[in-house]
């Protein structure tokens, strides 16, 4: 039988590859050529029979495994070269086994999206507890785990996360000091830590994430801002006061779409009268999908990015009013572009930690991340929402404004 699996994902790779080429050595050592010179280049090496018969059945799952395996070997490139290839392809073509995954996805998205607390806490843990050292050897310096702001190409990561951090705090209009912010999805605490040494907010920030939550608590001391911000282990769910402002910055995306109103409905409730809320999120422009079978069962269980069709309905639904949204596009690629230099940069030290199989996990995991924002249809959005429309000014002024008035702050302090 394994001539047909193999005849499949010939038909397949044939279909598929019209920009740029693909070299395939199959295991009998034969070999195929797909696509022509123009455009990315890249070659692959089935080792097993047994390979080829799982990426013709389910590719979107079976070839980030057989890549973890040593079961897909790239050839005179990277994996990333073989990604480029299968990725620049992919919106041109609709195969049967990725149509079929993907309405499968769709079908299972309240099941796999279903995120009670305990649960949404054992997703967390999946990635985000890990040895903490691992973010500290390919994230900046402030551990910011989501999308940076790039004003220009030869901007530092630091410097693109530091402007992403001013570029929210704009929109939440921190306009006098102590007002009480919640930081929903805190990470390592940088964005709350920001908000307090720059804008004099007081923070409070909640995770599920025990390891983010004793790091976050330890900078918070070591910076003397124990004062003015707290860090608690809790869920969304579970919060009950009300704040001026409430953030929210990669969190959303852990969500599930079957959470969004009781997400939003929690955001209102939490946010008193004149206050204002800023969402940063993943999403996608081209309407609902669903998440990868890899990264669902080897990334970010239970994770999705929704498109904004997804998400507004939930918002009109929980009577907050939408006064901005900003779509962030290619951002993304740039940040995920450093954080994966970084990672083959440390890769020894990474592999130290854990084991060769785990660096190639997270080899394929930025570089189909980077290219889902680059040759996709990924992006980011911003959305800034308040229960009165009086709570902010009639034009987006006040934004670049605070921006700029950050940047000073910053350079006086220097």
């Amino acid at each position: 039988m394994i001539w047909l699996y193999r005849k499949l994902l010939d038909r397949c790779l044939s279909r598929l590859v019209r920009r740029g080429s693909l070299m395939v050595l199959w295991p009998d050592g034969s070999r195929s050529d797909y696509g022509n010179a123009a455009g990315f280049r890249a070659g692959i090496h089935f080792k097993t029979d047994q390979t080829v018969r799982r990426v013709a059945l389910n590719p979107g799952l079976a070839l980030g495994e057989a890549y973890m395996d040593e079961m897909l070997i790239p050839i005179d490139c990277s994996i990333h070269d073989v990604l480029c290839v299968l990725m620049d392809n992919q919106n041109d073509v609709s195969l049967p086994a990725v149509a079929l995954a993907a309405k499968t996805g769709r079908l299972l998205r309240p099941l796999l999206q279903a995120n009670s607390a305990r649960r949404a806490r054992r997703n967390v843990a999946h990635h985000y507890d890990l040895n903490g050292r691992l973010y500290s050897l390919f994230l900046d310096r402030d551990r910011q785990y989501s999308c940076a702001y790039f004003a220009s190409d030869d901007v530092s990561l630091e410097d693109a996360q530091l402007a992403k951090k001013r570029h929210i705090a704009a929109k939440l209009k921190l306009d006098r000091p102590n007002l009480e912010v919640l930081d929903i999805g805190c990470g390592w605490g940088g964005m709350a830590l920001t908000l307090a040494k720059e804008f004099g907010a007081n923070v409070t920030g909640i995770t599920l994430s025990e390891e983010q939550l004793t790091v976050a608590r330890a900078r918070a001391e070591a910076e003397g801002l124990s004062g003015r911000v707290h860090f608690e282990l809790m869920d969304y769910r579970a919060m009950n006061r009300e704040f001026d402002r409430i953030v929210s910055v990669g969190m959303f995306e852990h969500v599930g779409v079957p959470n969004y109103e009781t997400f939003f409905k929690t955001v209102k409730s939490c946010l008193k009268p004149d206050g204002v809320a800023l969402i940063h999120s993943i999403g996608r422009f081209e309407g609902p999908g669903a998440t990868n079978a890899w990264i669902t069962k080897y990334i970010f269980p239970g994770g999705y990015s929704p498109a904004l069709s997804e998400v507004l309905g939930p918002v009109e639904n929980a009577g907050l009013l939408t006064t901005d949204i900003e779509i962030l596009r290619l951002h993304y690629a740039k940040t995920l572009a450093h954080w994966r230099r970084r990672f083959a940069a440390n890769r020894d030290a990474i592999a130290s930690i854990y084991d060769e199989r785990f660096c190639r996990m997270f080899e394929f995991y930025l570089s189909g991340s980077e290219l889902a924002f680059r040759l996709s249809d990924h992006m980011n959005f911003q959305i800034q929402l308040v229960r009165k429309q009086e709570a902010l000014p009639l034009t987006r002024d006040y934004m670049a404004e605070t921006e700029r008035r950050a940047a000073q702050f910053a350079s006086a302090a220097d």
